[in-house]
């Protein structure tokens, strides 16, 4: 088989994660090789701006997915919290590989989340994040942090932040455990839809799908999906501060979801659970759960621009 070019974007969580792909599809088929191309995203580009202000959606995705559409990358390996909920028919995930670790960590200079001095700052660029930040401790002041998993730990040893948050996922992935000071517990701060978990990418029909299928987890795929299905119905972008984490243990599935104020002063949580074959339906169920509460104002006040908030981030 010929060399599959593989598309990422450039930074060192991205590229550690398109490595790791790489390596597991060839111990699984070791005829393949492949190469990857370095591809700048919007949100990659622009990093004096908040990203509420760039736009909503596929930030972090869009110039890959067109690459990928015009041929000039075989599949792409993303963050599969960067995805968008609706997706290019042209396009498929054939593999969600087996996922990380779905909490948010707290990185500080001062200690746990319970710990950190009244006012202390908190750097994160994502709206779910600082929502559910505010909501547990609303004496600190959350600002905006933008950059690669790399700018924001360096950005943290200055003066201008106390703590940061980050995905745990992102941490381990660059072997970074050491810098974790508090595991949020999900209670605290529930994950972003996909969290945790790599997606990769490829045309529809395209025979580099059989090729990469064999990376394919169920239990990654069943839940990631039904994370996305809330995400849809809720017609939720990075803008939104919505959480939304599934599980599966012993063949039940249980989706947990959450949608805050954009101020972090109040929070709706919801949770369903069944079969693991009913995940989709069980996700449409619960975001319309959810759209029969207050969320479904302050969706719709996030969506129409009348309250601005700062964005999630890859990592």
């Amino acid at each position: 088989m010929r060399e599959l070019v593989v598309g990422s974007r450039g930074s060192e969580l991205a590229l550690q994660q398109a490595r790791q792909v790489i390596s597991n599809i060839i111990k699984l088929r070791p005829n393949v090789s492949c190469r990857i191309e370095i591809i700048k995203t919007t949100g990659d580009r622009v990093q004096d701006v908040p990203l509420s202000q760039i736009g909503d959606k596929g930030l972090f995705v869009k110039e890959i997915e067109l690459a990928l559409l015009n041929a000039e990358i075989d599949f792409a390996v993303h963050s599969a919290k960067d995805l968008p909920s609706e997706m290019d028919e042209r396009l498929i995930i054939a593999a969600y590989p087996e996922r990380e670790d779905v909490r948010d960590a707290l990185v500080s200079k001062t200690g746990t989340l319970s710990e950190l001095p009244e006012g202390a700052v908190v750097g994160t660029s994502s709206a779910r994040r600082k929502a559910q930040i505010l909501y547990a401790r609303p004496d600190l002041k959350v600002t905006d942090l933008r950059g690669n998993l790399d700018t924001r730990l360096r950005k943290l040893c200055g003066s201008n932040y106390d703590a940061i948050i980050v995905a745990c996922a992102g941490l381990r992935r660059l072997h970074l455990d050491s810098r974790i000071t508090e595991m949020l517990p999900t209670e605290v701060c529930l994950p972003a839809a996909g969290q945790g978990a790599l997606a990769v990418q490829c045309r529809n029909g395209d025979p580099v799908v059989d090729v990469v299928r064999c990376l394919d987890d169920y239990n990654a795929r069943v839940c990631v999906s039904a994370e996305r299905v809330v995400l849809s119905v809720l017609e939720a972008g990075c803008r939104t501060p919505v959480g939304v984490n599934a599980q599966i243990l012993d063949g039940v599935i249980s989706i947990y979801a959450m949608v805050a104020s954009a101020d972090g002063t109040q929070v709706i949580k919801r949770s369903l659970s069944g079969s693991h074959l009913d995940a989709m339906e069980l996700g449409r169920r619960l975001a319309g759960e959810l759209l029969c509460t207050q969320a479904k104002e302050w969706l719709h006040e996030v969506r129409s621009g009348g309250t601005p908030t700062d964005m999630g981030a890859a990592g």
